[in-house]
């Protein structure tokens, strides 16, 4: 069984980078660049940086799932 990665462990990460972010939603990192540039994902720079906050991932699936009962 594969080992958990360290970001999956640490629950007090307050913002996550796009790779962690992505690893988290089992997607690309170009695929989690396109929904912070649609505006599905929330992000914030941090000086010349781009990070995304950890519970925005999973507002993100929840905002999914919404559309997916609704339609």
């Amino acid at each position: 069984m594969d080992k958990p990665c360290v970001d999956e462990l640490d629950n007090t990460l307050v913002l996550l980078t796009v790779e962690e972010a992505a690893r988290r939603l089992r997607i690309g990192r170009t695929t989690c660049y396109q929904l912070i540039r649609l505006g599905e994902l929330e992000s914030i720079p941090v000086g010349s940086l781009r990070r995304i906050p950890a519970d925005a991932p999973a507002e993100y699936v929840a905002r999914r799932r919404a559309q997916q009962r609704a339609a």
